[in-house]
């Protein structure tokens, strides 16, 4: 069947304010040389109060807009990836169609973009793309803009180390269509996973099962939290066996990929994920230094990032992999 997915169009965002591991050692137990050995960040962006999970959103959704030369006006289908939306309802999809100036014209008409937010974690991404390879094989002439954007300090604790040192803020964006027109990368394919019985490994509070009154202290399990060790354990064997399943699918090998980006959660799970593919380390990309885990925006993010450093050009065959609470996992194919 003829690919009916293409991006056109890449856009990222992180914000001005940084976080170093020395700015850590301020706040916990904890020092450079430590994080640095166990996870391979030095840095983290974080949002300024008062600047949420949409403005990060609006300012990847502009830059990826531009780049594809896509007017919103064009767009039929807004979708963000997120765990940390700035509200449960209204969705941030819907705040950024009308921060685009998608809004109705007083008569119901002229607003006719689907507007959702959506929540796998940091597998987020992924799963946008396998939604938008559905929408665009029903609608060809469709216009996607998918969005990953996340502002977890919001959901840290700053007092666990254990946490507090992993997660940054950030956002990335991708024009999909149906047409190759303009096309950067085809999505050849896309596979999501999931196991529910080990939701338990990554949990952030604050739904419904929190049951709290007006009135009441914020409960801990408002945070994130997270079994490390287990999660390292499932990362590294799912996200190898999807990649391989993905690769073998298409008759290829690891010498037919030009790059491999993996989530960038953690250096010490990507060196190990690429270890077990047997992919060469000059076609790992990795700038998990430099942002830390900004959950569903870590792929776009390093795709527009790996293009700007010159590392990823249009038409190269790319791996992508990921893994993250639900839990969830998956792997793709760019081409």
């Amino acid at each position: 069947m003829a690919n009916s997915c293409h991006i056109c169009g890449l856009g990222s965002y992180v914000p001005d304010k940084i976080l170093t591991n020395h700015d850590l050692e301020k706040l916990v137990d904890t020092s450079d040389e430590w994080i640095l050995s166990r996870t391979g960040i030095r840095q983290r962006h974080i949002l300024e109060s008062g600047a949420n999970a949409s403005d990060a959103a609006m300012e990847a959704a502009h830059a990826a807009l531009a780049d594809a030369g896509v007017s919103p006006e064009e767009l039929t289908h807004i979708f963000v990836a997120t765990c940390s939306p700035d509200y449960f309802c209204p969705s941030t999809a819907c705040l950024v169609a009308g921060r685009l100036g998608l809004s109705a014209k007083g008569d119901g008409q002229g607003a006719h973009v689907m507007c959702m937010d959506f929540n796998a974690a940091c597998s987020g991404f992924l799963y946008g793309l396998e939604l938008a390879r559905s929408v665009l094989a029903l609608r060809p002439d469709g216009v996607v803009l998918l969005i990953g954007a996340e502002a977890l300090s919001r959901r840290i604790d700053f007092s666990d180390r254990s946490t507090c040192i992993l997660f940054g803020d950030g956002a990335g964006a991708v024009v999909l269509r149906g047409s190759s027109a303009g096309s950067l990368w085809g999505v050849q394919d896309c596979s999501c996973c999931s196991d529910g019985s080990l939701h338990n490994l990554i949990v952030m509070g604050g739904g419904s099962a929190m049951e709290v009154k007006k009135g009441d202290m914020l409960p801990d399990d408002f945070f994130l939290t997270m079994q490390g060790r287990e999660v390292f354990r499932h990362a590294v064997r799912s996200m190898a066996a999807e990649s391989r399943a993905m690769l073998e699918r298409h008759g290829m090998t690891v010498d037919d990929i030009d790059l491999f980006i993996a989530h960038q959660a953690n250096l010490r799970i990507i060196e190990a994920v690429g270890s077990r593919l047997g992919i060469d380390e000059s076609k790992v990309f990795v700038n998990v230094q430099d942002y830390a885990n900004t959950s569903a925006a870590t792929l776009p993010l390093a795709l527009d990032d790996a293009r700007t450093q010159g590392r990823l050009k249009p038409g190269m065959k790319v791996l992508l992999s990921t893994f993250g609470g639900g839990i969830t996992w998956g792997a793709a194919l760019l081409a």
